[in-house]
């Protein structure tokens, strides 16, 4: 009648229960017939609008899911257990018939029982006959049977209306002389992908989406559901900073402040003056620092966290404002305050080439995301890109920047992003050269780009820390507060596990740290003796901080040693090593 006969007769093929079923549409294989006991009653809705706890949790709902789970993970005994004690079907035998036919290749009778399994939404029940429809179509197709193929398309598929972009292209298959024959094989007239029919089970699992969860329950319901409430107890954990170790159902997750790099455990004095700027490279190994003495460092850090001295580099005039890394980290861009850029090699610590142009200075330096072109912010307010040698590729003149030694280029290379007034955040596209702003009430002192290239963090006068998301229309998401700054630039920064936390420099010798979601202050850091200028996260080391003050220091910051002594080995006070969610170390 209306479907695809099986090559099997039909006395060979058993009815699957629907606990098979639901192996079968979740893509497992078919599970065996069980029952939970010899005498099984027949099963009557029970539960009602019955609920569970506190929070209102429809009973019906819950029993539901928990045999979801039960078949999934292939106890069909048990789930069909539950379903006889509790009285509650997994789903309604309406359904079950209805999974059956799609399995069979029954169409006709699909379609049929389509229209009574509760969908009221007309639209869905149109795309899901689509659906149906097609996947008849498709194997008609596939067993060479073109006159029953060609009527469906006409008589059944191009009625609905749906997807006429879709009907154009089985139209296609039907009419090519090539007929889809494996997956991915390509049709040599037109170059038009074709598939061969798809499994029924995923078919199921198409139309299982496409229908109300009141119908057919989400794949993996109860799962999702767990690991949705992990995900939010991390994200509301003030300290939840280590992806390590073992979370438990049994209890809430909880981490304690032991988890936030706090310790003084390394100082590095070899400035000679007030330490203005310093950054660890992506990959972790090396922190750069620079300096009013004119000069700036780069350090090497090694398996046990402990920071050497690799290379001291001389050439700068002035004092250096900024550094930038490479993508690769195996060079780095240093900016005299409103003097030349000069580029290094991290292995040698060799200059490479000086950028430079005319009487301007240079004021701030960044890198393309491919790493052959260099940015760079001018006195006359213009930004100008040179190739590596110094050959000036473009310059965007106009209020582009002033005098804040801060300049982003997002990971995609598409936005610029630069400080283009005394109170606002200019971003540019590269391409279409259409400018967004952000506009803030106070003077703007500083900012820096997330990782994943979403968010701006923007240091202002005012002594407040604000968090714009920049994705799409641009918004204030957050502020952070607790810090001081009066007459010196101080700049924050993203950092510990997936950039949770916010810290940020201050003028009383003291850093500060917030949870990012909350905008809670967790954290004050005690030590230096003059105001710490900057800060930067570990990228690699969610456990390891760095401060520069004008102390002439930088501090290393790492977790609170909580086990004094370990027979057969002692930690050293220098080492960050790393540290499990529950305090541990390895």
């Amino acid at each position: 009648m209306g479907g695809v006969e099986d090559d099997e007769p039909p006395s060979k093929r058993a009815k699957a229960s629907s606990r098979e079923l639901k192996g079968l549409s979740n893509g497992f294989s078919t599970k065996v017939p069980a029952s939970c006991s010899s005498m099984a009653r027949p099963l009557t809705s029970q539960g009602g609008d019955e609920v569970i706890g506190s929070k209102g949790v429809k009973k019906v709902e819950f029993v539901r899911i928990i045999a979801d789970a039960l078949y999934s993970l292939g106890y069909s005994k048990t789930g069909a257990c539950l379903e006889e004690e509790s009285g509650i079907p997994f789903q309604s035998s309406t359904v079950t018939v209805f999974i059956q036919q799609i399995l069979d290749g029954n169409w006709d009778g699909s379609l049929a029982s389509l229209r009574k399994i509760g969908v009221v939404d007309e639209s869905v029940i149109k795309s899901a006959s689509f659906m149906i429809l097609q996947q008849k179509f498709l194997e008609l197709l596939d067993r060479e049977k073109m006159t029953e193929a060609l009527k469906t398309l006409r008589t059944e598929i191009s009625p609905l209306s749906v997807n006429s972009d879709r009907v154009r292209e089985l139209s296609f298959y039907l009419l090519s002389s090539t007929m889809p024959r494996a997956n991915g094989a390509v049709n040599g007239s037109s170059g038009l992908r074709v598939v061969k029919p798809k499994p029924r089970s995923e078919l199921l699992e198409e139309l299982q989406k496409l229908f109300p969860p009141t119908v057919m329950i989400p794949d993996k319901r109860l799962l999702r559901l767990v690991e949705q409430a992990l995900d939010l107890q991390r994200e509301a954990c003030l300290f939840h900073n280590s992806s390590l170790g073992e979370t438990s159902l049994f209890t809430d997750h909880q981490c304690g402040r032991d988890q936030i790099p706090s310790q003084t455990v390394q100082i590095l004095q070899d400035h000679q003056d007030e330490v203005w700027y310093l950054q660890f490279s992506q990959n972790g190994k090396y922190l750069a620092s620079s300096s009013s003495d004119n000069s700036a460092i780069i350090w090497e850090v090694d398996s046990d966290g402990k920071v050497s001295l690799k290379h001291r580099l001389i050439g700068h005039q002035k004092p250096i404002s900024s550094i930038s890394w490479s993508p690769n980290d195996d060079q780095i861009l240093t900016c005299g305050v409103e003097e030349v850029v000069r580029r290094w090699d991290v292995s040698t610590g060799e200059c490479l080439h000086v950028y430079e142009k005319g009487l301007l200075g240079l004021i701030s330096c960044s890198w393309s995301p491919d790493g052959k072109c260099v940015f760079s912010g001018l006195t006359d307010k213009s930004i100008v890109m040179w190739d590596l040698d110094g050959k000036e590729i473009e310059c965007l003149k106009g209020q582009k920047t002033i005098k804040i030694s801060d300049l982003h280029i997002t990971s995609d290379g598409k936005l610029i992003i630069t400080v283009s007034k005394e109170t606002t955040i200019l971003l540019i596209d590269r391409e279409s050269k259409d400018e967004r702003c952000i506009e803030e009430d106070q003077m703007i002192v500083s900012f820096t780009l997330s990782r994943d290239n979403k968010y701006l963090l923007v240091s202002l006068v005012n002594e407040e820390l604000h968090l714009w998301s920049i994705q799409g229309h641009i918004r204030l998401v957050a502020k952070y507060k607790g810090h001081r700054r009066s007459r010196f630039i101080v700049r924050a920064c993203f950092g510990g596990l997936e950039q949770a936390f916010i810290a940020s420099g201050s003028e009383d010798s003291q850093v500060y740290i917030w949870h990012r979601g909350s905008g809670e202050l967790i954290e004050t850091l005690r030590g230096h003796s003059g105001a710490v200028n900057c800060v930067s996260w570990n990228p690699a080391n969610p456990h390891m901080l760095a401060s520069a003050s004008d102390d002439r220091s930088i501090r290393i910051w790492g977790l609170k040693q909580l086990h004094p002594k370990r027979k057969g080995k002692e930690k050293s006070p220098s080492e960050n090593g790393i540290h499990y969610c529950n305090g541990d170390t390895i």
